[in-house]
């Protein structure tokens, strides 16, 4: 992430042992904030209960909400922080023989079993449970990391301010309609240039990065119980039937129906 940006860089928490082989590390972060670039002695599993996280791994960035987090073998540089706030629920996780996780970073679909298995160990860490219980949900946790699935599905983020500006714009305004065009001729640069250096940098289209902002705020305010027909309006939808339209292609079935699951 760019420093020279108004993120606001918080410390990283020193933890010299990891009490236990899984040990939950919760903060609730403010928008904007950040953690610098940084490596841990152990695994991390980046998650948060709420809001959207930013995660930047060597040269690559991702976007991740609710559904998914990203798995960050020990010694792996990495960087965290959120646009607009979040609930940082994330988990260390020591390296044990049977791990059986993969040695690179890769992004995972959450399970609502895992996700209430994270809430749980946090509330035992403040309770000081015995240990025989915090045991058994070390072990459940361990076992289901190793069935999560893979999920390629993330939201590529630019590394240079130029068009992190269109992005975070687009992320905090969805429904703006402005095509490269437009976005030229605010920033300075012609047309060509702009959706060449875009597609580079993130790996696809200035309209393809929209179409799928778009779903992952959908997803986002779904989970937060906003209403369908608000969430087509902001995300710039003419109409819910629209929306519908666009996440069953997506997600294979309608809003309402994501929101039951």
């Amino acid at each position: 992430m760019n420093r020279a940006c108004d993120w606001i860089t918080i410390e990283v928490p020193e933890i010299k042992t990891l009490p236990n082989t899984v040990f939950p590390r919760t903060q609730n972060l403010s928008a904007r904030q950040m953690f610098p670039m940084h490596s841990h002695r152990w695994n991390q599993f980046v998650y948060a209960t709420s809001g959207t996280l930013v995660v930047t791994v060597a040269d690559t960035w991702y976007v991740i909400t609710p559904e998914q987090a990203i798995w960050v073998p020990t010694g792996v540089q990495h960087t965290t922080g959120t646009l607009s706030g979040a609930e940082f629920r994330n988990l260390y996780v020591a390296d044990t023989e049977g791990l059986s996780m993969p040695g690179v970073c890769t992004v995972f679909s959450v399970t609502s079993l895992l996700r209430a298995l994270i809430i749980e160990l946090e509330s035992v860490n403040h309770r000081a449970e015995d240990a025989a219980y915090t045991n058994k949900l070390n072990e459940l946790i361990c076992e289901q990391l190793k069935r999560l699935p893979v999920q390629d599905f993330h939201l590529p983020w630019p590394q240079t301010r130029m068009l992190q500006k269109i992005c975070e714009a687009l992320y905090a305004n969805p429904a703006d309609s402005r095509g490269v065009d437009d976005w030229g001729s605010e920033l300075g640069a012609s047309p060509r240039t702009l959706a060449r250096r875009f597609e580079r940098e993130v790996g696809i289209s200035l309209r393809e990065w929209r179409h799928r902002v778009r779903l992952f705020l959908a997803l986002e305010w779904l989970g937060a119980n906003r209403s369908i027909t608000d969430i087509a309006l902001s995300l710039g939808y003419a109409s819910t039937s629209a929306f519908t339209y666009m996440f069953r292609q997506e997600m294979g079935c309608a809003p309402s129906e994501w929101r039951t699951r």
